[in-house]
């Protein structure tokens, strides 16, 4: 809730529903997964991420706001995770069979990687990042990990040490669709998200990446709304 470009993201309506609620019921159709956990965290603006996973059932975790290394780390343990599935909440239009493709080319290849994603190498929409990891390899992270910056991305650690950490990348199979950013940061970025959401939710809740590139392809000029928007992560 606490963003700085765009405060109360996460939460912001479209159709009177709010954008970590799409997020969510899109996520409930991964196959693979055994329970979300919303990992916020103890700021009093978070109260209100609470208070939204109290009314919906949901779990919930509160850790702290600037080391999301730790804030991870503990919600993992909590929950008896053995493999742990990382996603931003300000990703509303997250494909479930996308995410479920991560994790079963995780599933398949675990004697062969420690970390897989989808952002490795860019080829989907910014607003499709998955990453998986095991949780021996968050915990090693979580005790390793001193830089700042390390501490405040989850994953930074064990992406930047390919030396110390097995990296396995799921690409697109079609067309790189990377120069496309379907993530809420901005004003900007939460018109473009409205407007798919508008067109899209009303007639096909179940929609994927597919339904909104083809979208996109009949409404070209509704990207330039956030075409300019410079991306804060660490992920090229």
């Amino acid at each position: 809730m606490g963003s700085e470009r765009l405060p109360g993201k996460i939460l912001k309506e479209v159709l009177g529903k709010p954008l970590l609620g799409y997020q969510c019921e899109r996520l409930a159709r991964v196959t693979l997964k055994e329970k979300l956990v919303i990992a916020t965290t103890t700021h009093r603006a978070d109260d209100e991420v609470v208070e939204f996973c109290k009314n919906r059932g949901l779990i919930c975790f509160r850790g702290s706001e600037e080391d999301v290394l730790a804030r991870y780390y503990e919600a993992a343990t909590r929950e008896g995770a053995e493999v742990v599935v990382r996603l931003t909440a300000d990703c509303p239009l997250i494909d479930p069979e996308l995410v479920d493709q991560v994790i079963r080319f995780y599933s398949e290849n675990r004697s062969k990687f420690d970390y897989v994603s989808n952002v490795l190498e860019r080829t989907y929409p910014r607003g499709m990042d998955c990453e998986v990891f095991g949780y021996s390899t968050l915990a090693e992270a979580h005790r390793q990990a001193q830089l700042k910056m390390d501490r405040e991305h989850v994953t930074r650690f064990i992406y930047s040490h390919p030396e110390r950490y097995r990296l396995g990348g799921v690409t697109a199979a079609g067309k790189n669709e990377s120069h496309r950013r379907w993530t809420v940061d901005t004003p900007e970025d939460f018109e473009l998200i409205r407007k798919v959401l508008t067109e899209l939710y009303p007639k096909n809740p179940n929609f994927l990446m597919a339904d909104v590139l083809a979208l996109l392809a009949r409404h070209p000029d509704w990207e330039n709304l956030n075409a300019h928007i410079q991306q804060k992560d660490t992920h090229s």
